[in-house]
């Protein structure tokens, strides 16, 4: 955040410690004579990129920029309660570890019911639904499908899945992007047709939200397979691209969180 000086967050320190001399020149204390806590307390209102920066400058900035005042504020407002319903302990010994632990490494809350980060240069929250969690037609079926910690497609000749979750939970004023998360089996079939994709507020009818706004595809279109994607985005809708951890994703749309929001994906 530049709320500090109004300039940009890159260029912060750099003309603070730059080779102007300003505490020479203009007759104005260098920063670094400043109280540590005072220091402390400039870095928590940048942004946890701002605060890697800031131990480059000097010894005295590398302890401010450590210390718990930085990183407690980059932390989620209610990050006690949070780790309060997390699965296993979390063990850390600085707010800094802490944030980091959190982006590094999601924590399983409400029994194992919802995976919790952090956005590591922002620090907005994110959380991940878990199979268990969705409306999704058939689920309560046993001859479609087999649920252990996801849930898995066997035969059916529609799909609808459905979700909700109350936003109150995510970072407020922040722009969030929904994926459907999801492994393919070897052999697989009737899943490289487009499907439609929509968010809606709570509330809202269809009509108001542009229901089925998005196309997107769980499997490559027949006329693209083989094929190199050079972005999950093209002009017939969002293809699936390959994670970090192995599993498949889809971009189902993103909202602006200011309410509750209802998410559907329905295969046609």
């Amino acid at each position: 955040m530049d709320i500090i000086v109004g300039l940009e967050s890159s260029n912060f320190w750099r003309e603070k410690a730059g080779e102007r001399g300003i505490g020479e020149e203009n007759g104005v204390s260098d920063l670094s004579l400043l109280p540590e806590s005072c220091i402390s307390e400039i870095i928590s209102l940048t942004s946890p990129t701002d605060a890697c920066r800031a131990p480059s400058i000097s010894s005295v900035f590398k302890s401010a920029a450590d210390s718990d005042t930085v990183w407690e504020k980059f932390l989620p407002s209610d990050y006690t309660e949070i780790l309060s319903r997390s699965v296993s302990p979390v063990v850390y010994s600085t707010k800094k570890e802490l944030y980091f632990r959190l982006c590094d490494t999601p924590i399983l809350l409400d029994g194992g019911n919802l995976s919790f980060m952090l956005h590591k240069w922002s620090g907005k929250k994110c959380y991940m639904i878990p199979a268990r969690g969705l409306l999704i037609v058939w689920g309560d079926t046993p001859q479609y499908w087999r649920f252990s910690e996801v849930a898995e497609l066997l035969n059916v000749c529609w799909l609808d899945i459905g979700g909700k979750m109350q936003t109150q939970m995510l970072s407020p004023k922040t722009t969030y992007v929904v994926y459907l998360v999801f492994e393919l089996a070897e052999r697989n079939y009737g899943l490289r047709v487009s499907s439609k994709a929509s968010l809606r507020f709570v509330g809202e009818s269809q009509e108001e939200a542009g229901w089925l706004t998005n196309t997107v595809y769980l499997g490559l279109p027949e006329r693209r397979r083989g094929l190199r994607r050079s972005a999950a985005r093209q002009p017939n809708g969002w293809l699936p691209q390959r994670r970090v951890d192995g599993w498949m994703e889809s971009q189902l749309g993103e909202f602006f969180n200011d309410h509750g929001v209802h998410v559907n994906w329905r295969c046609t």
